[in-house]
């Protein structure tokens, strides 16, 4: 009994401490606006204002390709013996893989 008394004598000595202790805790731990939170959504935050200055980077290029495209009607030839393997009448593409390289030592391996 004696322990039980001295202990509530302690807490209401300190309850005041107690009730901002445990509202401090409440505020940095718990609840939607919590501190623990707002890190959350400035990570977040900061990974969409990477993702927005990938996005204007590659706006710019394609903008200065698409301007490319429209004066100059080479860059069309250009783009598409590039990129899709066009030819013109008159020529031979040969295609560089590494997969025959890959197949070769799986076999060999086996």
């Amino acid at each position: 009994m004696r322990i039980g008394k001295r202990f509530l004598y302690y807490l209401s000595r300190f309850k005041y401490v107690i009730v901002i202790v445990l509202g401090v805790a409440l505020i940095t731990v718990l609840g939607e606006n919590s501190m623990l939170q707002r890190y959350r959504y400035a990570r977040q935050i900061a990974d969409l204002e990477d993702e927005i200055e990938r996005q204007d980077a590659l706006f710019s290029q394609d903008s200065l390709r698409l301007v490319e495209l429209e004066r100059d009607p080479s860059a069309i030839r250009k783009i598409a013996r590039e990129r899709y393997f066009m030819k013109a009448s008159d020529e031979d593409i040969f295609v560089f893989s590494d997969e025959v390289a890959e197949e070769e030592a799986y076999a060999a391996a086996q």
